[in-house]
């Protein structure tokens, strides 16, 4: 797969950027050299190989520090939308922005 210029004129009007003809060039050259890697990636067949949970597995056997899933700070919710100008059933409310 590789982008063409109407491709990243596309992309920068999505993101709302202005991008120069050489930043445009620079930025397709860098695109397509990153499908490139994609797609040598996809062409390893992988059947059989277990997927690692760190990369440093392979090396050495580790195990993760993971720490134990327990809320730590107290709920403020209200305390934190006292100063809100608009709230409803614990949501703040903004005006609907439609472009």
């Amino acid at each position: 797969m590789s982008l063409s210029p109407q491709d990243i004129h596309r992309i920068a009007n999505l993101a709302r950027l202005e991008l120069s003809s050489s930043e445009s060039e620079r930025m397709l050259t860098q695109i397509n050299g990153f499908f490139d890697i994609v797609e040598k990636m996809r062409a390893v067949d992988t059947t059989g190989i277990e997927p690692l949970a760190h990369p440093v597995a392979v090396i050495a056997d580790i195990a993760l520090r993971l720490r134990e899933d327990v809320a730590t700070e107290p709920n403020a919710r209200e305390a934190n939308q006292r100063s809100a100008p608009a709230v409803e059933r614990g949501l703040f409310l903004v005006p609907k922005v439609i472009e």
